[in-house]
């Protein structure tokens, strides 16, 4: 592999952020070589086909990753299979995650199984992943980190009464239906510190780390698009594009932190 590009693994880029992340790279200036995680090999092949498609002149290329995040005999094979093209990683952006509180129950999912599938997604395996690839990290000239998080992780936003999601329910129990993100939200905290500790860990080693935050946007991982457009959801390849930006260098002064997109109604809110 040529050590002139800047080799990228994302994970969950066959749909939503993720493919938008690889997107942008494709466009950018900068070559890169991308490894396009997805939990087939067919997803990542098909986004893959259709990523070039709409980028045929494009300097960069791109290599199939399949990984489960569920499972770690896949983090383990999906590694090995990076470590069988080169022996170093520059950027490792943690964008798959899933939500389950909305959809869970209709898939016959106890609340327990919820909490234990989105932690093992959203937390545990991105930390076995970062664990594994640390080593090839460790071998870039500019290694960056990117977890990416979500601003219903903000403890500033959980106080704006004005926010839909933070709406008070009526006295009384069993409480009317209303949409709640225990497991989803908790995670992304849970996130947030993970991405402190290898900030911390990483510090000496000159790795640069941070929590993305890329703004409420329309995806398959938010359930329905119409109620996510009533939350005020924008276009995930604005989101794609921002995540981008921080590879690329304009939010080196930030690291150790959350960075993010603008918010609802405009607003930057502080975690």
């Amino acid at each position: 592999m040529s050590s002139e590009k800047t080799i990228v693994f994302i994970t969950g880029a066959n749909t939503g952020i993720g493919y938008q992340i690889a997107r942008h790279l494709l466009s950018s200036h900068i070559p890169y070589h991308i490894f396009l995680g997805a939990r087939s090999e067919d997803k990542s092949k098909t986004a893959i086909e259709k990523l070039l498609e709409g980028y045929p002149n494009t300097q960069s290329t791109l290599t199939p990753a399949i990984v489960d995040l569920e499972s770690d005999e896949s983090i383990e094979q999906a590694v090995k299979a990076v470590r069988s093209v080169t022996d170093k990683i520059d950027v490792l952006i943690h964008n798959a995650g899933v939500e389950l509180d909305a959809n869970g129950p209709t898939q016959g999912l106890t609340t327990r199984e919820i909490f234990d599938k989105t932690y093992t997604t959203n937390i545990t395996g991105p930390h076995i992943l970062t664990t594994l690839l640390v080593p090839l990290l460790l071998k870039s000239s500019n290694p960056r980190l990117l977890f990416l998080t979500s601003g219903t992780a903000s403890f500033e936003l959980s106080t704006n009464p004005g926010f839909i999601l933070n709406k008070s329910p009526a006295a009384g129990w069993p409480k009317p239906p209303q949409r709640e993100l225990f497991s989803y939200k908790s995670s992304k905290v849970a996130l947030n510190m993970i991405m402190r500790d290898w900030y911390r860990i990483l510090k000496e080693d000159k790795v640069k780390v941070w929590t993305v935050n890329p703004g409420l946007v329309v995806t398959g991982l938010g359930g329905d698009p119409e109620l996510l457009k009533k939350l005020g959801a924008g276009d995930p390849a604005g989101s794609g594009q921002f995540v981008v930006d921080v590879v690329e260098g304009k939010r080196d002064e930030d690291v150790g932190k959350t960075v993010q997109r603008q918010w609802l109604y405009g607003e930057i809110l502080p975690f």
